[in-house]
């Protein structure tokens, strides 16, 4: 009897688990994307974003010119409650530095970008800064950003932010918290790219999951 009660307990647990686990609404590694163009599903705000190949992986590339502030906007029109994820590739020319970045709520809503020059990753809502980190890219190389965006009550969200170096653990906890009061528009996510630099940006694994 204690045995079955057990095993009864531990499936119970499993089932919990299983709920609790993000449900994922969108995903994107490129892998099936046709190269120099750009897939249907996406809707490119400005910029000359196109699918690019190398060494056997297909990745979305912006050009390293104009410079200017490009963005596009892909997966389900969410309110609240999801999690965006994308790995993001630029590098440094002497002293100029890209940034990118990582959105939710359509074009004008959250962003999470990564500023290198500034040292900092900032939280933004519409062309507000509404939170800064300080942060130390790495140029050349791979980087994680993800966005968290929960509704608490109505009129009132927490948005949190996290940015880490690819194949290194993510971090536990999140880097950049705010908490917003203030109504938001539904939307899609979004990913956006300043080539200052003067150099392509690169983003891959594109993912949007619900809390």
């Amino acid at each position: 009897m204690i045995m079955r009660k057990c095993i009864v307990c531990l499936f119970l647990f499993g089932c919990l688990v299983v709920a609790d686990e993000p449900k994922k609404l969108y995903e994107n590694n490129f892998d099936k994307a046709e190269v120099d163009k750009v897939p249907e599903d996406f809707l490119v705000l400005d910029g000359g974003f196109v699918v690019k190949e190398e060494g056997g992986n297909k990745f979305l590339e912006l050009p390293g010119a104009p410079l200017d502030t490009y963005g596009l906007l892909f997966g389900p029109t969410e309110p609240a409650n999801v999690n965006v994820s994308v790995r993001i590739f630029g590098t440094a020319k002497g002293r100029r530095f890209p940034a990118f970045a990582i959105g939710a709520n359509g074009g004008g809503g959250l962003k999470l970008q990564v500023s290198p020059a500034k040292k900092l990753i900032e939280l933004y809502k519409g062309e507000e800064v509404i939170a800064t980190a300080p942060y130390n890219w790495e140029s050349g190389v791979w980087t994680m950003l993800r966005l968290q965006l929960a509704k608490l009550k109505e009129g009132e969200f927490k948005i949190q932010g996290k940015v880490w170096k690819y194949e290194t653990k993510e971090p536990t906890s999140w880097l950049i918290e705010h908490t917003l009061k203030d109504n938001l528009p539904a939307g899609r996510a979004s990913i956006w790219g300043n080539p200052f630099s003067g150099t392509p940006i690169r983003y891959d694994d594109l993912t949007v999951s619900s809390l």
